[in-house]
């Protein structure tokens, strides 16, 4: 069978049963060979096996016969806002609206349960001076390297993920990633410390489209991503 096998460890949970939506986007890219959205079609389970198959110029991701995510040849213009600036993302996560209440407090990446070390903790607040931007600081530990000993693609499309769903907050109160696209235009070393910004772009019933970006300290780009948010009904 022509498939290679992917299985997500509890640790990157997004939903306390389901893998985080930018984790598996990340995973999925990584064996694209080219730049590439990633379409998510159904909660991929933790802890089992999964299998990857080509798809014409693509992939797709399923469980057994059931269609999880998929992958396309893609590549996107983004209009980036400019960076907050270092204090600035260091004051917007004090404002993180998940400190009071979050719906997903277990999530690899913003949830308030993770322990340092265990999540990324990425806490986007809103920046002050630009309303309809939030921002964080972000500092990945030494277990998310790769071999050549940068931070892995797969944990700068997390990084990328859930802040996107807090620049749509506003106006979709709880809503699940849908179509995710990451430009990675630098390496990354662990230990850094990065500074993370996310914007609403558009919305339009129930798709929310948001664009997100990493910076170094200095305000030098590493990584964008455009995604698409879904609103759940209540």
């Amino acid at each position: 069978m022509n498939y290679t096998t992917l299985h997500i460890a509890r640790r990157f949970c997004g939903p306390p049963n389901s893998a985080n939506g930018g984790y598996v986007c990340g995973l999925v890219a990584k064996h694209m060979d080219q730049p590439c959205q990633v379409t998510l079609h159904a909660p991929p389970p933790l802890d089992t096996d999964l299998q990857l198959h080509p798809d014409g110029d693509g992939l797709q991701l399923k469980l057994g016969e059931q269609l999880l995510a998929s992958a396309r040849p893609y590549s996107f213009d983004l209009d980036i806002p400019p960076p907050p600036t270092f204090e600035e993302a260091q004051e917007a996560q004090q404002h993180f609206v998940g400190i009071r209440h979050h719906d997903l407090p277990g999530c690899f990446v913003c949830g308030t349960n993770r322990d340092a070390g265990d999540g990324l903790r990425i806490f986007t607040g809103c920046v002050c001076e630009h309303e309809d931007q939030v921002a964080a600081l972000w500092q990945p530990a030494a277990d998310l390297a790769d071999a050549d000993g940068n931070v892995a693609s797969e944990f700068l499309w997390a990084a990328l993920d859930c802040p996107g769903f807090f620049a749509v907050k506003p106006v979709s109160d709880m809503a699940l990633l849908g179509r995710f696209s990451v430009r990675i235009e630098q390496p990354v070393r662990p230990g850094e410390t990065l500074m993370v910004s996310a914007w609403a772009i558009s919305h339009a019933g129930r798709k929310h489209n948001a664009g997100s970006a990493l910076y170094r300290s200095n305000g030098e780009r590493v990584a964008c991503a455009e995604a698409t948010w879904i609103s759940l009904n209540r």
